[in-house]
């Protein structure tokens, strides 16, 4: 029957071409195409009429098949999915744990949505703390590097560093995890270079980031456009990086490992280093006082404009219009907003894309004072929050369940030894 997983086949018998097409439930044709391809191997029938098939070969390939198939039925298209409690992204908006998460940044700091995301319970006023040792360990390792390092580079080092303070970095219990999620967040901040004045090593988390990014003395109302930020970007369901992280805690790696493969993904163009580019797009764009020449440039190139489209929101990307709401009460922000909407309706012209989130964040990257790479260590510093959340999460699962079946599709075996 075809909804039965097919049985044990003979190792000696061979099958004729509708036999094996039968088993796997094709034509013919495809039987023959799949020898092509060097799924199957084949060999002459008797009389050298036809091909005959090995049954066990017939039957491992229908067995892959089926699953193959049940993996696109499940979750559509054949991509990885995943259950979770944590983020929902739907009809062009987002939640976490079911509330508009938009609506929650506006009401409550980062830090509060933190914790609020790895535990559903509201804190107000909670704020995140590490030891001063261990941020000056973190500190020394990071002031190692290279002046020209990026900060995810110096992020990721500091993760590192951290980690062997740690001796209880294994326990992987929800309480330990959410003791290391409250001193890590504060000690990635903590070790990164003051960029002008004095750094702050208190206080609320945006109150230090901001001295490490802008070389502008804060103002109240920046301080909240960054701390909003920081809150809007605590997760956004499976991105790449988060997807990572839940492989890492899936083969139960420690919080510290987990949070250092979100910040080794994070630095692809078409994720967290997106807004960097948009950052440099918006700068060009004040130089030349026109969107017009510099989009036509990045198009003549064969570079796709930053900061426009997501392929999970139709309109408008609701963190970009979010921040932006906020961007406009900022004075100085006036220049890179024009800058940012004059890309947006040059660009919209031929193709209907709408702001996302990196070119909001480069906005105001632009507007404080900050380097093309701040608007990446605002996004690795708040996402550290949400790939905790999914590490508390997954540490819940079924140890590596995160290791999908490779669909080999090279030469079947047996092949000579390269020469």
């Amino acid at each position: 029957m075809p909804d039965q997983e097919p049985g044990p086949a003979h190792p000696e018998r061979r099958l004729t071409t509708k036999e094996a097409a039968e088993l796997l439930g094709v034509k013919p044709e495809t039987v023959y195409a799949y020898v092509s391809r060097g799924q199957l191997s084949s060999r002459r029938a008797e009389g050298g009429r036809g091909s005959t098939f090995d049954a066990q070969e017939v039957a491992s390939l229908a067995r892959r098949n089926r699953r193959e198939s049940a993996g696109s039925s499940a979750s559509g298209g054949g991509e990885l999915s995943v259950r979770t409690r944590i983020t929902l992204i739907e009809d062009d908006r987002y939640y976490f744990r079911g509330v508009d998460a938009t609506e929650l940044a506006a009401r409550h700091s980062y830090e509060e949505i933190a914790d609020w995301l790895w535990t559903g319970r509201l804190h107000p006023g909670v704020t995140f703390t590490a030891p001063e040792s261990v941020i000056d360990l973190a500190r020394r390792a990071v002031n190692a590097l290279p002046e020209h390092t990026d900060p995810t580079d110096r992020l990721r080092v500091a993760a590192i560093a951290a980690a062997t303070a740690d001796p209880l970095r294994f326990d992987l219990s929800e309480e330990a995890v959410l003791g290391t999620a409250r001193t890590l967040i504060p000690t990635l901040v903590g070790a990164l270079p003051a960029a002008m004045y004095a750094p702050q090593d208190d206080g609320p988390i945006a109150h230090r980031l901001w001295t490490r990014l802008s070389v502008r003395e804060a103002d109240e109302a920046s301080l909240s456009v960054l701390d909003n930020a920081l809150g809007l970007l605590v997760d956004h369901d499976l991105a790449a990086s988060t997807l990572a992280v839940r492989v890492a805690a899936s083969a139960r790696s420690h919080a510290y490992a987990a949070v250092s493969a979100g910040l080794g993904v994070l630095e692809g163009p078409l994720h967290g280093a997106a807004s960097g580019l948009a950052h440099r797009l918006i700068k060009q764009v004040l130089e030349e006082d026109d969107a017009a020449p510099v989009i036509a440039g990045e198009l003549r190139a064969g570079r796709r404009i930053p900061g426009l489209g997501h392929r999970l929101y139709r309109g408008e990307d609701p963190r970009a219009r979010a921040l932006f709401a906020r961007l406009e009460a900022l004075p100085h922000a006036e220049p890179a907003l024009a800058a940012a909407r004059d890309i947006v309706d040059i660009t919209a012209r031929h193709t209907p894309l709408h702001a996302n989130v990196d070119l909001a964040l480069a906005v105001f990257t632009v507007a404080g004072g900050m380097q093309a790479t701040a608007g990446e260590a605002i996004f690795a510093v708040a996402r550290t929050a949400g790939w905790i959340a999914h590490a508390l999460e997954e540490y819940k699962e079924r140890p590596l369940r995160m290791r999908p079946e490779g669909q080999y599709v090279g030469p079947r075996p047996p092949q000579p030894l390269p020469e």
